[in-house]
């Protein structure tokens, strides 16, 4: 039977479960079954027009985002459905998109999605449950590992007709997984199953989704065409959302190259991250004139953190005092003065700006769940500050005490300094780092801290490479130390274990990049996963984020609080924003203004 042909007709004896239209984490979806649309759409937003944005890196290579090689092209997702949708209005709710009904067993050992019988493929193929077991299957066993691992808990897929599918659960104590399997994207097995999925291509391949592949010029541009045909843009979900017909990505170099391409109206929309542009640089006639205008969305979801990343695999970085010494290099307060304009706070925790974000000492909810691994935790940190030593942690604010700090420490750990260099004692190999980037916009982030390192006697090194050496450097562990960053919902789940786990750490494209193997974190992400109530999921988040802020695996960078955006004045959208995302789908192009801007663009005729 070839790959998504199962069929299963249970005769498990169950009581009959109620079929739904949404399904929400811990809460009571808030829209009824027969809501329009969405709160926070215009559902008579005009269609038409075009919205053009940056991508920054290069180029790509692939319109495959699912597996391990290649580049993918930035927007690829947009050509696909998934079984539910979530709503931007609600922390964690999901509603029928390509499933028009679904039924969870009261013990969570499985789920069933009804799929609508009108669904449909780009190329006309009906979307069936045989596309959903066989997507699932080919994104474990062929895709990228973190499917692998995102998907662990799931048993298997059955089809038990065409139009009905059922996930059977290992893992009954995830409360997100019936929701995570919700949002699989579903792939049409027709086509795939006469092409390797495992090797890049730059194929227009079909969806199911609003928007299919126009154009692909690798090194320019991918452009995506709103599908007229789209099957399900009548759906309560879709109204009001992908107005826009064209969606362009164009490719830059590198930023500085990218903000002069918005300047001159080649983009038109651009999420401004750098600080001194968005303080000085907006002194332009376009903007000036009214054509640009900037908007600031304040962040509702935890914080990001970006963070310089230690690769954990090699030795050097093994001790955590020598990770915090190098740690008290980074002069935040210098950077933020000098450079960011005062816009910036510094980011603390792994869920800043949240009721996770572990702070003070550790409540007595906390000290439960990290009592059973007590000595484990104080032979790993040297120390017991995971239990006794409140958050955020004190640090010197006067570089002079940091140096001396970081010395102390880097002596504990076995270093001394020897005709300027500091030198292991025991190997006699002097402590080396190299920073390797892809953007040289982030040269003036780093070069301040390495400066700062050299002064301790670390030989420092910065090296930029274009972003396919980059990504392959990164696949390989080849690297001292990295940029990532660690995005957090409000509701983290299945993904922490791709962040922190040990069975990610030896996986090449797993976001757990430093490489760490800890029991204890472990340990914690699965409890974290297998939590009843958002209280209990505060707690555990919080013991899991003092135990990786105590362990010095990253240097946290910076955080705004808010999303900066910067666009020509042709778009209308949603006010207010919907409470959990911007939700860019359900911006417009506004016909008046786009006529305006283009008269205003065209050449005067010449007089004859």
């Amino acid at each position: 039977m070839a790959l998504g042909e199962a069929i299963e007709h249970s005769d498990v004896p169950r009581k009959a479960i109620q079929t739904v239209h949404a399904l929400s984490l811990y809460d009571e979806p808030a829209l009824t079954e027969d809501f329009p649309y969405f709160p926070h759409v215009n559902p008579q937003a005009p269609k038409g027009g075009s919205l053009t944005r940056t991508a920054v890196g290069g180029s790509f290579d692939s319109t495959n985002p699912f597996i391990i090689r290649g580049t993918p092209a930035t927007g690829i997702f947009q050509i696909y459905d998934t079984l539910m949708v979530e709503n931007p209005g609600e922390p964690f709710s999901l509603y029928g998109l390509l499933a028009q009904g679904v039924r969870l067993a009261p013990d969570r050992s499985w789920i069933e999605f009804d799929l609508r019988p009108e669904a449909r493929f780009q190329d006309g193929e009906p979307v069936t449950a045989y596309d959903v077991v066989f997507t699932l299957e080919l994104l474990r066993d062929k895709g990228n590992p973190f499917y692998s691992s995102y998907y662990a808990g799931v048993e298997k897929a059955v089809a038990l007709d065409d139009h009905r599918v059922r996930f059977t659960f290992s893992d009954t104590d995830s409360r997100e997984l019936p929701l995570i399997v919700a949002q699989l994207p579903i792939l049409p097995r027709h086509y795939w199953e006469s092409h390797d999925f495992t090797a890049p291509t730059l194929a227009q391949h079909p969806g199911s989704g609003p928007y299919r592949i126009a154009e692909v010029d690798p090194g320019r541009r991918i452009v995506f065409q709103r599908d007229e045909d789209y099957w399900g843009k009548h759906l309560p979900v879709n109204r009001g959302r992908y107005n826009i017909d064209r969606l362009v990505f164009d490719y830059y170099r590198d930023r500085d190259i990218a903000w002069e391409a918005f300047k001159a109206g080649l983009t038109d929309f651009r999420i401004d991250a750098r600080a001194a542009t968005w303080a000085t640089g907006y002194d332009f006639p376009a903007y000036r004139e009214g054509k640009v205008k900037r908007l600031t969305v304040p962040d509702v979801n935890p914080s990001m953190m970006q963070a310089f990343v230690f690769n954990l695999r090699k030795d050097k970085f093994s001790d955590p005092r020598v990770r915090e010494a190098l740690s008290l290099t980074f002069d935040f307060d210098w950077l933020n003065t000098n450079i960011f304009y005062e816009t910036y706070q510094r980011t603390e925790s792994f869920f800043e700006n949240s009721q996770m974000e572990a702070q003070g000492l550790p409540s007595g909810e906390e000290l439960a769940l990290l009592a059973p691994f007590s000595e484990q935790i104080a032979e790993e940190h040297h120390s017991e500050r995971v239990f006794t030593s409140p958050l955020p942690m004190a640090r010197p604010d006067d570089m002079r005490e940091r140096f001396r700090l970081a010395f102390s420490l880097l002596q504990e750990a076995g270093y001394r300094i020897k005709d300027g260099v500091l030198v292991n004692q025991e190997t006699q190999q002097p402590l080396e780092l190299e920073v390797l980037l892809y953007d040289s916009g982030l040269e003036r982030v780093v070069q301040p801290m390495l400066r700062n390192m050299a002064r301790l006697g670390v030989q420092t090194s910065l090296r930029i490479v274009d972003i396919n050496q980059y990504l392959n450097r990164q696949r390989n562990f080849d690297f001292d130390m990295v940029i990532s960053h660690f995005p957090q919902s409000n509701n983290p789940g299945n993904e922490q274990r791709d962040y922190w786990t040990s069975e990610a750490a030896d996986s090449p494209q797993s976001r757990n990049r430093m490489g760490l193997k800890n029991p204890v974190v472990d340990a914690l992400v699965e409890e974290l996963i297998a939590v009843d109530s958002r209280e209990e999921l505060h707690q555990v988040a919080r013991a899991l984020d003092r135990v990786l802020r105590w362990g010095f695996y990253v240097i946290p960078h910076y955080h705004s609080g808010e999303t900066r955006i910067a666009i020509w004045d042709k778009f209308g959208y949603p006010e207010p924003f919907p409470q959990y995302a911007m939700d860019l789908d359900a911006w417009w192009v506004d016909p008046q203004q786009d006529a305006e801007r283009q008269r205003s663009e065209s050449p005067t005729p010449t007089q004859p």
